[in-house]
């Protein structure tokens, strides 16, 4: 490829963003390297792991995910600002991160979050990259939000789902973006509204057995889980109106600050939920990049 500072945005769209991981394998396999890589929520987290050389643990892990074990990564907690505390994927991510910074990584990262109190779109690119990226997927009501600097952080697909300008913004000249969330229908738009299907079914057996709360706490937390199933959870309308959200706030971003490639997995069959399918997100996400080497490389030609 030809020697442009070519951008990389990867969007928001919580267990789907394990599409990413397969959207950087066919780059690599291609020989393109991005020289910025810009993520919102789990792009930032996909984006930051493997800039710090750990893209294959992460894959491994995801790979080797159910149900069960995704639950027991989730601390449910009463109170804080979220649901979930996020203790033990912080210390997954300190394990595997450890103290490294964003100015410490080999090319240029930014991850996007959303300040609480006003609504300004951050751009974090320096810190303790773990920091960063846990600001970046903190999904309001659901994680807890995450200081830093003095401002209270949650998730950055409130503003920017599909970080193509910040790319643009550090200079990249070429951008290509990672679109989660195109396909117009699928299960991560039906499960929260739905009262037959199980909207948040990492939690299968009870939620006491499976997520550890405060005493007392087990029949709101089977509420907010979603496990009476006569109407959807706290959980499903919270991950649903996200998705709503992130995908009409995609649109009008996309439509005002086009990226030159734009990747569009087809991940509609997976829900926003189904941590445990990273196989297929991630094969599904290869695929995709592999369809759109095409027009990476005309848009190469063209740009150079």
């Amino acid at each position: 490829m030809a020697a442009m500072k070519i951008g990389l945005a990867l969007g928001s769209g919580i267990a789907r963003g394990w599409a990413h991981i397969g959207v950087l394998r066919a780059l690599m396999r291609a020989g393109v390297t991005p020289d910025v890589i810009c993520g919102t929520s789990i792009g930032a987290l996909v984006g930051g792991v493997y800039l710090s050389g750990h893209l294959d643990r992460l894959e491994t892990w995801a790979v080797g995910l159910s149900k069960l074990r995704m639950a027991r990564y989730l601390d449910v907690q009463l109170g804080g600002g979220g649901l979930i505390g996020g203790r033990r994927l912080t210390a997954l991510l300190r394990e595997t991160l450890g103290d490294m910074t964003i100015e410490s990584l080999p090319f240029s990262f930014a991850a996007v979050a959303t300040e609480l109190a006003t609504g300004q779109e951050m751009w974090l690119q320096k810190g303790h990259l773990v920091d960063a990226v846990r600001a970046s997927y903190a999904l309001p009501g659901v994680f807890t939000p995450v200081r830093i600097d003095g401002r209270w952080l949650v998730d950055g697909a409130l503003v920017n789902p599909v970080p193509v300008s910040v790319c643009r913004a550090l200079g990249a000249r070429l951008v290509i973006a990672v679109n989660l969330n195109a396909d117009a229908y699928g299960k991560g738009r039906v499960t929260a509204l739905s009262s037959e299907g199980d909207d948040f079914d990492l939690f299968e057996q009870s939620a006491e057995e499976m997520v550890p709360a405060p005493r007392g706490a087990g029949a709101v937390v089977r509420q907010l889980l979603g496990q009476g199933r006569s109407a959807p959870s706290m959980f499903g309308v919270m991950v649903g109106a996200l998705n709503i959200i992130q995908d009409r706030l995609s649109r009008s971003r996309l439509a005002g600050d086009p990226a030159d490639v734009t990747v569009s997995p087809h991940l509609g069959p997976i829900g926003l939920l189904e941590f445990h399918r990273a196989e297929e997100a991630i094969e599904e996400g290869t695929a995709a990049m592999e369809r759109a080497l095409p027009s990476l490389r005309e848009a190469v030609r063209l740009l150079a």
